[in-house]
C-alpha cells in the first residue's frame, strides 16, 4: 500500500511540474508573439530581433482586390523584417490604436511550438523553437488582408 501511495505521489508531482513548465512556456511563447506584433506595430527593431531567428523564413499570400484571388506575396527575411520595422518608425506609419493583437498558442512541445496571430495585416501561423529561456520564430506563413 505504501508503495502505491509513493508512486501516486511521484506521479502527481511529475504531472504538476510538467503543467507548470507548459504554463511558463505558454507565457514565453505569447511574449515572443507579442514582441513580433509590437515590433511591426511600433517600429521597434529590438522587439523584432527578440522574436525572430536570423534564419527566419516568412512567406505569405495576399488577396488581389480586383480578382478576389490569393497570390503569393513572396518571402521576407530577418533583415527585411528589421528594415520594415525601422521604416514604420521612421515614417511614423503606425496602425490604428484599435488594430488587433491576438495571440493563440496552438501547441508546445519540448523544443518547438506553434502559434497563430491576428494583426492588422491578416493572419500569421508561426513555428517557434526554444532559445535559452525564451522562444523565437523560425518560420512564418501568413495570409492577408485581415477579413473583418
Amino acid at each position: 500500500m505504501k508503495m502505491k501511495i509513493t508512486l501516486l505521489t511521484l506521479f502527481i508531482i511529475s504531472v504538476s511540474s510538467a503543467q507548470a513548465q507548459t504554463s511558463q512556456d505558454s507565457e514565453l511563447v505569447t511574449q515572443a508573439c507579442m514582441n513580433y506584433i509590437d515590433g511591426f506595430y511600433q517600429g521597434d527593431t529590438l522587439k523584432i530581433k527578440a522574436s525572430l531567428r536570423p534564419t527566419l523564413t516568412k512567406f505569405g499570400y495576399f488577396k488581389n482586390k480586383q480578382t478576389g484571388k490569393f497570390a503569393e506575396d513572396g518571402y521576407m527575411t530577418y533583415k527585411q523584417a528589421i528594415d520594415y520595422a525601422a521604416n514604420v518608425s521612421a515614417k511614423k506609419r503606425f496602425p490604428k490604436p484599435d488594430a488587433p493583437k491576438i495571440v493563440k498558442v496552438l501547441d508546445i512541445s519540448n523544443h518547438t511550438a506553434a502559434a497563430k496571430i491576428t494583426a492588422w495585416w491578416g493572419t500569421d501561423y508561426l513555428l517557434l523553437s526554444r532559445e535559452g529561456d525564451g522562444w523565437k520564430m523560425d518560420q512564418v506563413l501568413w495570409e492577408g488582408p485581415l477579413v473583418k
